[in-house]
Order: structure tokens, then C-alpha cells, then sequence
């Protein structure tokens, strides 16, 4: 097994065409592949038994949550060079979809990968035959149909429900977990302050309006409606642990005869109309199958005249939408029975529902930097991250932030906030003539 870098360097070459953008490192010491670059560092031969089982992106998951792998460097720069190479490359010249069994047929014959399979066969060592558990953290199996209550419950507890006091080291003070607004010089708690603040106003909320918030996290857009626009607001969400934790934020703030938090979906709200919804990051959650009656019943919610602010990431279009899939790492670690949509498609079911889509506001860039800011709180408190939840759990946390980064940076993803509005009869939407003077408005 000598030099297992050297061998693991071509090995890579040959699985994707292409010498390996990053240098890697292997267990017995050893490095090979590009030099000045970061260096993915193949702590044990486990990693490859990973691979073997379970090619591709969530074998590779599977070795970097159980510290079989790791990297060296600017990890967002090892993101962004394999984002270049995998996640990023056009497809076959020939058309053939790679999953299609023409395809992998293909795949068989090519000498080239023929030699690729034995190298891996014989890196990954004399138990190769043998699976490997997936590491604790993975979601297990999941049957019965998407997005029902009871399954809804299980995937949002598995996100939301691993410690509050880890949330407090990763987003920080402000306890927002959605995309803040940026301005030039001010800090994480600044920008998430002044995306509360431009949602409020977008929604033009006033003294003794009622407010839903749909997901309402750690209370920090209830808190900050009812304490800084007088707002009466209910406040939903599916965590326990985000609940228990609002409560006592809201009776801290003196607010409990403003803001109630209630564990809730957002299917069983009955007690509308409401002068204003926001929906924070929550809409992800849904579910293309689920989609329309979200809106359905958030049109229900509202008074005549009534806004919906919906901020929602977005993924971009697929030129074929029946060949989008969900990505592995993300449902099986991160967000369970989660999915994106494009902006568009967002736009066209709001509208079928009878909403009035007024305004449009892309933030990408401002998601980026934000997990940027959640990255350095949690490697600044790493330690105390493991502690208070595992180390597989941080290092999920770590590599989904930083390659979601990657992917808002270089355009895969984006986020929008949407403003809609319950048009009554006659027309007249309440809104002012000028669209956007919500942006003339200083932050309070």
C-alpha cells in the first residue's frame, strides 16, 4: 500500500476524467495531486469502503461526517475547485443521461473506469466486501407519503431539535436562521436586524395589526413586529425546543400579551384573518406536492387587502423538470424530505391561489455572506460546538453552511423575498404608487 496518495490521485483522475482539482493526503502519510491547493485528507481506508458501497456524493458524506475525511486549507476554495469539476459539469456530448442503464451499460465497458473500480476495490482493503453502518446522524429510512403531519414533525425535529445552546453559538445573539440583509461594515446581528425591520415594513405593519408568522423559529421576527411596530402576532412552528425557547425570549421582552407562540402547523391555523403573514425560510419545507395548498391556505388566513411576505430559497430551473432530484446530503443529513423550486414556479402557484405577486426582491448575495458569518461563529467555538452536540453533528453543520455558501456565490442557489397581497374586489391593493418606498425608509 505504499504511496496510497499517488494511487488515490489517479484513481480520482480516472472516476472524473480529470486530474483532481485539490492535493490529497492519505493514511499512511503520503501526498500527491496539485500542489499549492487544499488538501483532502483521507484520514482512514474506511472512507473508501463508504464509497465503494455508496458512490458518489453521499459515500463522500458519509467519510468527511465520520472523520474518515477532512480538509486542509480554505475549505471554501476546496468547495468551490470540486464544485468546477462534479457538481458544475455539462453533460455527456452524447446526450445519454448518466443514471439511464445505456449509461451505466457504458460506464461498464470503459477500461478506463474498469481499472478505477479494481483500484478502489483493493484501496479500500480486505473487509471491502463488508458495509459500514452510516454514521448516527444520518436520517434513517423513511416510508409512508411526503409532507403528511406526523412526517413533517420528524423532519423538522430532526433540524431543529439538537439544542438550542448549538444554535446560539452558530447564528448568534440575534437567533435569525434565514438570510440577513447586509450593509457595508455592519455586523451578523445588524443585517439580521435590518431583514426584520425591511420585512415589517414591506408588510406596512401598524399598531394592533395581527401578524402570522409561518415558522417562527426562535421568535426573533415575532419579537421584533410586537416590540418595534406594536403588532399582535401568532407565532407557528413544529420544534418544541424553538417553541420553549421563544416563550421565554417574548417573557423576557415583556411581550406576552403581544406574541404567542403556538406548536403548530400551518395546515390546522383556523383562527384568521390575519392583516399580515411572513413566511421566514419555512416554504423549503412544503413540498412541490404540498405547495399549492400552503398557498391555498395562506390566502385563506388573510383579510381582503392583506399581505404575504415569503422568503424562500430558490434553486435554478432544470431544462428537464421531471429529472430533478433532491440532493443526497442535504435529505439524508441536513434538511429531511426538503425541496427547492424555482422563483417562477414560487410565483405562478402563489398567483393560482389568487394572490397578486407585487414585488420581487433577489438577496443571493446576501445569503452567502451570511453563512459565512455562521461558519466563523461555529469553527470559533468548535469545542464547545462538539460538546453540545456531537462531532458528526458540527461537521454536518460546517460542510452544508460552507458549500451552501459555494453554491449562492456561484449562482446554483438563490433566495428571494416576495410580496403578495389578497387583492379585494375592485382592485385597489392598498399598496403606494411607488412599489419600493419601503426602501426609503431608514432601518429603525
Amino acid at each position: 500500500m505504499a504511496d496510497a496518495a499517488s494511487r488515490l490521485t489517479t484513481l480520482a483522475g480516472n472516476l472524473l476524467g480529470a486530474p483532481p482539482p485539490v492535493r490529497i493526503r492519505a493514511w499512511d502519510g503520503s501526498e500527491a495531486g496539485a500542489p499549492d491547493a487544499p488538501v483532502l485528507v483521507v484520514r482512514h481506508r474506511r472512507a473508501l469502503r463508504r464509497l465503494l458501497w455508496k458512490p458518489g456524493e453521499l459515500g463522500l458524506v458519509r467519510g468527511w461526517v465520520a472523520g474518515e475525511i477532512d480538509v486542509e486549507g480554505d475549505l471554501y476554495e476546496a468547495l468551490d475547485r470540486l464544485a468546477g469539476l462534479i457538481w458544475d459539469r455539462p453533460p455527456p456530448e452524447d446526450g445519454e443521461a448518466r443514471s439511464s442503464a445505456a449509461g451505466r451499460a457504458q460506464a461498464l465497458l470503459d477500461p478506463r473506469l474498469r481499472a478505477a473500480a479494481r483500484d478502489l476495490l483493493e484501496l479500500s482493503g480486505p473487509r471491502a466486501w463488508l458495509p459500514l453502518a452510516p454514521p448516527a446522524e444520518e436520517v434513517r429510512r423513511r416510508r409512508g407519503p411526503l409532507h403528511t403531519r406526523f412526517r413533517d414533525r420528524q423532519a423538522i425535529s430532526h433540524h431543529y431539535d439538537v439544542g438550542n445552546d448549538f444554535y446560539e453559538l452558530v447564528l448568534g445573539p440575534s437567533m435569525v436562521y434565514s438570510c440577513a440583509y447586509w450593509a457595508d461594515g455592519g455586523s451578523l446581528e445588524d443585517a439580521q436586524r435590518d431583514k426584520l425591520d425591511l420585512i415589517c415594513r414591506k408588510l406596512a405593519l401598524d399598531e394592533g395589526d395581527r401578524l402570522l408568522d409561518v415558522g417562527c423559529g426562535w421568535g426573533s421576527m415575532a419579537i421584533h413586529a410586537a416590540r418595534e411596530y406594536g403588532a399582535r402576532v401568532t407565532g407557528i412552528t413544529l420544534s418544541r425546543e424553538q417553541a420553549a425557547y421563544a416563550r421565554k425570549r417574548i417573557a423576557e421582552e415583556g411581550l406576552t400579551d403581544r406574541v404567542e407562540i403556538r406548536v403548530q402547523d400551518y395546515r390546522d391555523v383556523k383562527d384568521g384573518p390575519y392583516d399580515a403573514i411572513s413566511s421566514i425560510g419555512m416554504a423549503e419545507h412544503v413540498g412541490s406536492a404540498r405547495y399549492r395548498e400552503y398557498a391555498d391556505v395562506l390566502y385563506g388566513l388573510l383579510r381582503p387587502g392583506g399581505r404575504l411576505l415569503n422568503h424562500q430559497i430558490a434553486r435554478r430551473p432544470e431544462k428537464d423538470e421531471t429529472a430533478y432530484r433532491v440532493d443526497d446530503f442535504i435529505d439524508a443529513y441536513v434538511f429531511p424530505d426538503g425541496e427547492l423550486a424555482p422563483v417562477g414556479a414560487t410565483l405562478s402557484i402563489l398567483e393560482e391561489a389568487g394572490f397578486e405577486a407585487r414585488d420581487v426582491e433577489s438577496i443571493r448575495e446576501h445569503y452567502a455572506r451570511t453563512l459565512r458569518a455562521w461558519v466563523a461563529n461555529l469553527e470559533s467555538a468548535w469545542k464547545d460546538a462538539v460538546r453540545r452536540t456531537s462531532p458528526g453533528r458540527a461537521r454536518i453543520w460546517r460542510l452544508y453552511m460552507a458549500a451552501s455558501a459555494v453554491s449562492f456565490e456561484r449562482n446554483r442557489i438563490g433566495v428571494n423575498q416576495i410580496l403578495a397581497v389578497k387583492t379585494p374586489e375592485g382592485g385597489a391593493s392598498g399598496l403606494p404608487l411607488r412599489a419600493r418606498e419601503w426602501t426609503e425608509s431608514p432601518p429603525r
